[in-house]
């Protein structure tokens, strides 16, 4: 994500969102899934009792009313008994739901879809589940004050979701540890043009509508997912055998975006030498003309830009595809795994491409006095959901890995990230396994170290 441009930890609507997912989830019922997974900023995301490998979604969007008619079938693993076990949705009116085939109860609480499936499920086996739903999609209010979920626009709606929207467009195990496969079927007025997650496998007209289906073969965090929609030209191109699919609000064209977006093939290339392969079969970006969301976002193979991108932003969303995205952390207060890591390759990029060298943007970081918030609120302790997206874990974060850069040299230092890519691709992440990995590596003690820059309220003096 690139830095969000607004911070209203202040107004009553944040304090609102803010007591809606801090809540302590409760402790599971014998043969009954745990309505969060307990996460430190948001803790009643996600459900416990299963494991997701698939969600098949069926949507079929009108503008004019802003009405959602939809179906998710979602294929799981149970990882216990279950009797029951919930899902992550916000509104909607759910119509029916079922389990392997057969009927099966549900009640709502919250967030909570509980569901009771007629014949309870055993540990280790697959089940699906089918939810029917309908309404309007809900547009969720961070802690920070930032609009995310599916969030309108005059023409479609502009779906971005991290850390907490995905529940406001279908039901979801809402946790970015349990990473699934994606089918979505996104139907829209003809006309309209709506962008999912991966490869484009078909668009058919039918009845004054078009439905777009797109297919994510790569494991997905639900925050990365999108369905954007809107009036877009749509433009596919290639870098090597992987296509591009770049959407372009007609209000952006003339401001360059589509050659903002060309980049990415240059981009995708480079860090495909410095980091690894690059982890997806399918690449592109998203620019709509949503001035009033504020930032941009990684969604997974579709970067999304709420107007035109500088070209660091590019860069940015597009080095999140390998940090964030196919390497994705466990829990949000790790944040700088993926933030630090984004903002460290702008560093890097420029310094090989003849700009600034990436000590010279270390050395513009650490020139802030002492008072700023980046040294007093550090990167890996933050304080709370409402600071998520502070400068800290975008700048400190990549002072961090600029340091551990110097004080291990460039050939360990690399080794490193490569690793640390290869060997979690598709996976999930903690700060503790990157400590480790970077100790394993270096042969170096390094915990006074990560100590100093990740964690201690101050600014660092030695290290």
């Amino acid at each position: 994500m690139a830095t969000r441009h607004v911070l209203r930890a202040a107004t009553g609507v944040v304090a609102a969102a803010t007591s809606l997912v801090v809540a302590v989830p409760a402790t599971a019922a014998p043969g009954a899934g745990s309505p969060g997974l307990g996460d430190p900023y948001f803790p009643l995301a996600g459900n416990g009792g299963y494991d997701v490998r698939h969600y098949s979604l069926d949507l079929d969007y009108g503008r004019a009313t802003n009405y959602l008619d939809a179906a998710a079938t979602i294929t799981a693993r149970a990882t216990q008994d279950l009797r029951r076990f919930n899902l992550d949705l916000r509104g909607f009116t759910v119509t029916r739901v079922s389990v392997n085939l057969l009927p099966a109860s549900f009640t709502r609480d919250g967030q909570e879809l509980v569901i009771t499936p007629r014949v309870s499920l055993r540990r280790g086996k697959t089940f699906f589940v089918k939810v029917e739903y309908k309404g309007e999609p809900t547009e969720v209010i961070d802690p920070d004050g930032s609009s995310e979920g599916w969030v309108p626009t005059e023409d479609g709606a502009f779906v971005v979701n991290e850390p907490q929207g995905s529940p406001g467009w279908f039901p979801a195990n809402d946790n970015p540890r349990d990473k699934a496969t994606y089918d979505m079927a996104i139907t829209v007025p003809k006309g309209i043009t709506a962008i999912g997650n991966g490869r484009l496998i078909s668009k058919r007209d039918r009845g004054g509508k078009t439905t777009w289906h797109w297919y994510e073969d790569s494991p997905m965090a639900t925050y990365l997912t999108t369905a954007t929609n809107g009036v877009f030209e749509l433009r596919v191109s290639k870098v090597g055998r992987i296509p591009l699919y770049h959407a372009v609000d007609p209000a952006e064209v003339e401001n360059g975006a589509f050659d903002r977006l060309a980049a990415e093939a240059e981009v995708i290339r480079f860090f495909s030498d410095l980091y690894g392969p690059y982890p997806f079969s399918s690449g592109g970006g998203i620019v709509d003309h949503a001035p009033e969301v504020g930032y941009a976002l990684e969604s997974q193979t579709k970067s999304q830009y709420d107007s035109t991108p500088d070209p660091s932003t590019v860069v940015h969303e597009i080095a999140h595809q390998w940090f964030g995205d196919s390497v994705t952390i466990k829990v949000w207060p790790d944040i700088w795994l993926n933030e630090g890591f984004a903002a460290f390759s702008e560093w890097i990029y420029d310094e090989k491409h003849g700009g600034q060298s990436a000590q010279a943007s270390f050395d513009q970081v650490y020139s802030r006095p002492a008072t700023s918030s980046i040294w007093t609120r550090p990167p890996a302790n933050v304080g709370g959901p409402e600071f998520l997206f502070s400068g800290t874990v975008y700048d400190r974060g990549a002072a961090t890995l600029q340091a551990l850069r110097v004080k291990v040299g460039d050939k360990t230092f690399f080794r490193i990230l490569r690793e640390w890519y290869s060997a979690n691709r598709n996976g999930n992440v903690t700060t503790a396994d990157f400590i480790r990995l970077a100790e394993k590596r270096s042969g170096k003690r390094l915990d006074a170290f990560f100590d100093t820059w990740l964690y201690k309220p101050v600014k660092p003096t030695t290290w």
